[in-house]
C-alpha cells in the first residue's frame, strides 16, 4: 500500500486548515458592531447612572478636600487675574464662608508645580457655579461622566459587543478611586480622561486607516500613502490636553506612538509591502510623529498663554529660587516689540520648567506623607489616601445612633473597588499571554497603557506619591479585565452550555462588584455611619 501523500498548506487556508479571509476583510476593523441605536440607548443609559452617582450631593463636604486647597484657589486666580497668586493667612476659612473678596489675593505670582489645563476646568466650573465645593467640583464630575462614555465605546469598538461595551461602562462607574475623583477639583481625573479619549481615538484611527489603505492606489513598493488621518490628529490633540494637564502623560504618548507605528507596519505588511516596518517608519511614523507630538507640543506651550502674558511677575519673584540657578542676565534689560518680549517670555517659561524639575525631583526627596505608596501596591489598592474625615461624631450630634460608648464618622477614601482592581490586575497577566502568545493586538493596547501608566512611576518612588496617580492605569485594566470577561462569556457560536457557564460566571462577578459598591459607598461620599460600620468596610490595617 502506498503512503498518503502529505497534505500541504497553501497560502489560501488557515493553519488549521480553514479558508483565508480576503486581503479587503483582513485590512477591514476586526470586528462588525452591533446594532448602532441599542449601541448608542445603552451607552447613554450606563452614562446617565455614572453621571446621578457622580454629581449626587456633590458640594458635600463643604471643605477643601486634600489638595482641593490648592487647586481650587489657584483655578480662580487663573480665571480672574491670569495666573496663580498666593493667598493670604485663613483664606480657606473665608471662601467656605462666602467671603471671596480680591483682598484673599497678595498679588504675588504663587510658585506652581504642574501645568495649567486641568486647572483652567476647574476654574470654568466656578465662574459658572461660584467659588464653592460644588463650583470647583463640576468640572471633575463633567470629566468623570464623559470618562465612563469613552470607556464604553471603546470597549464596543475592540469587541463589537454592545453587552462588554456596558460592561466595561459599569464597572468604571461602580469604581471607587474614579467616582471619588470624579466628585474631586484634582488634577488627575482630567488627565485619565484625556488619555483615555486619546487611545480611543487612536483605535477609531486604525480601522479608519486600515479601510482606507485599500481604497489608495499602490505606490511601488511603499504601498499607499495616507496622510490625512483625522481620529490621528484628534488623538493628538487629546495627548496635548493630557501633558497640559500632567507631565506624566509624556509616557503614555511614547508608548502608543510605538504601537501606532507596529500597527502600522502590521497594515502594510498585509498589504504586501517588503520591510514594512522601515517603510511604515517613512510614510506613516514621521507624518504621525507630527501629529502625536508636535500638536501636542504646541498645545502644551498655548496652555501657559496665561503665565506668558504675566512673565514679568514670575521672573522678578522666581528668577533666584531655590529651586534653580539665576535665569539669566536677559532679564537685566527690558524687551521691546512682541517677537522680543514674547522670545523672553518663552526662554523664562523655559528657566520656570526648570525650577519645577527640580521641586519635583529635588525638592521632595527628604519629604515624607502619612498617605504615600508605593507604585507595586496601587494595582492592588494596598495604600489608599483618607482625603477627609470628621471623627468622634458623638451619639445624637448629626443624626448618630451609634451605642453608649461609640461614636460616629464621615469620611471620603480614595479606594478603588477591591473586586474592580484585583479582577483587572489578574486580567493584566491575561492580557500579556493573549497579546504575545495568541498575537491578540487588542490585549496589546492594556500591556502597553498599564506600562506607559505605572512601572514609569517607579524611579520616582523614593518621594511622596499616592495611590490615586493609578486613576490613568484604571481604563486599562478595565479594557483588559473587559476583553478576558469576553473570552470566558464565549463567543455568540459556542455551544450553549458553555454560554451559560460562561454567562454565570460573568454575571456572578458583575453582581459582587455592584454589591461591593454599595458597601464602600458611605466611605467614599461622607455619610454618616458608626465606627463599627467603618471597621467593617476597613477590610486591611494598610487602608486605615
Amino acid at each position: 500500500m502506498s503512503a498518503l501523500p502529505t497534505p500541504t498548506l497553501g497560502l489560501s487556508r488557515r493553519a488549521d486548515g480553514r479558508p483565508l479571509p480576503g486581503l479587503s476583510r483582513r485590512s477591514r476593523a476586526d470586528v462588525r458592531l452591533s446594532d448602532p441605536l441599542i449601541g448608542w440607548v445603552a451607552t447613554l443609559v450606563v452614562t446617565a447612572l455614572a453621571g446621578f452617582l457622580r454629581w449626587w450631593h456633590l458640594g458635600s463636604p463643604r471643605s477643601f478636600m486634600f489638595d482641593e486647597t490648592y487647586y481650587a484657589k489657584q483655578a480662580w486666580s487663573l480665571i480672574h487675574h491670569g495666573y496663580a497668586q498666593t493667598y493670604v493667612d485663613k483664606a480657606n476659612e473665608r471662601i467656605l464662608a462666602g467671603q471671596w473678596s480680591p483682598s484673599l489675593w497678595t498679588g504675588k505670582p504663587e510658585m506652581i508645580v504642574h501645568p495649567e489645563v486641568g486647572k483652567w476646568l476647574i476654574g470654568a466650573g466656578e465662574s459658572v457655579f461660584g467659588f464653592t465645593p460644588f463650583g470647583w467640583r463640576v468640572a471633575s464630575a463633567i470629566a468623570g461622566t464623559l470618562m465612563v462614555l469613552v470607556m464604553i465605546r471603546l470597549a464596543r469598538r475592540l469587541t463589537g459587543s454592545t453587552l462588554l461595551g456596558v460592561i466595561a461602562g459599569l464597572l468604571m462607574c461602580f469604581d471607587g478611586l474614579q467616582l471619588v475623583l470624579s466628585r474631586m477639583a484634582l488634577l488627575d481625573i482630567f488627565q485619565a480622561f484625556f488619555l483615555l479619549s486619546a487611545v480611543a481615538a487612536l483605535v477609531a484611527d486604525r480601522d479608519w486607516g486600515r479601510e482606507r489603505l485599500l481604497r489608495r492606489p499602490s505606490r511601488g513598493q511603499w504601498g499607499p500613502l495616507l496622510w490625512w488621518r483625522p481620529w490621528r490628529i484628534l488623538a493628538g490633540v487629546w495627548f496635548g490636553l493630557a501633558v497640559s494637564t500632567k507631565w506624566s502623560s509624556l509616557y503614555v504618548i511614547a508608548g502608543f506612538g510605538l504601537l501606532t507605528w507596529a500597527w502600522d507596519a502590521g497594515a502594510r505588511r498585509r498589504l504586501g509591502v517588503r520591510r514594512p516596518w522601515a517603510r511604515s517608519f517613512v510614510v506613516d511614523a514621521l507624518p504621525a510623529f507630527g501629529w502625536l507630538v508636535v500638536v501636542p507640543a504646541v498645545i502644551y506651550v498655548a496652555s501657559w498663554t496665561g503665565w506668558l502674558m504675566h512673565a514679568q511677575v514670575f521672573e522678578k519673584a522666581f528668577s533666584d529660587t531655590q529651586y534653580g540657578p539665576y535665569w539669566g542676565s536677559y532679564l537685566r534689560t527690558d524687551a521691546h516689540g512682541f517677537w522680543a518680549e514674547a522670545t523672553q517670555s518663552l526662554r523664562s517659561l523655559w528657566h520656570y520648567h526648570h525650577d519645577i524639575y527640580a521641586f519635583h525631583t529635588r525638592f521632595l526627596d527628604d519629604a515624607t506623607h502619612t498617605y504615600q505608596s508605593k507604585p507595586w501596591g496601587w494595582l492592588i489598592q494596598h495604600r489608599p489616601v483618607g482625603v477627609d474625615a470628621q471623627l468622634d461624631i458623638k451619639p445624637g450630634v448629626q443624626g448618630c445612633t451609634a451605642a453608649a460608648g461609640s461614636t460616629c464618622l464621615r469620611q471620603v477614601l480614595l479606594l478603588g473597588n477591591p473586586l474592580v482592581w484585583w479582577g483587572g490586575t489578574a486580567a493584566l497577566v491575561y492580557s500579556l499571554v493573549a497579546w504575545v502568545g495568541r498575537r491578540d493586538w487588542r490585549f496589546g493596547i492594556v500591556v502597553v497603557g498599564v506600562l506607559a501608566t505605572w512601572l514609569t512611576w517607579v524611579p520616582n518612588d523614593t518621594r511622596p506619591i499616592f495611590s490615586y496617580y493609578a486613576i490613568c492605569i484604571e481604563p486599562f485594566l478595565i479594557l483588559g479585565l473587559t476583553l478576558t470577561l469576553g473570552r470566558i462569556l464565549g463567543s455568540a457560536d459556542a455551544p450553549i452550555l458553555r454560554r451559560r457557564v460562561g454567562g454565570a460566571v460573568v454575571g456572578v462577578y458583575l453582581i459582587a462588584v455592584t454589591v461591593a459598591f454599595v458597601w464602600f459607598w458611605p466611605i467614599w461620599t461622607d455619610q454618616l455611619i458608626t465606627t463599627a460600620e467603618w471597621l467593617r468596610r476597613i477590610w486591611f490595617k494598610s487602608w486605615i
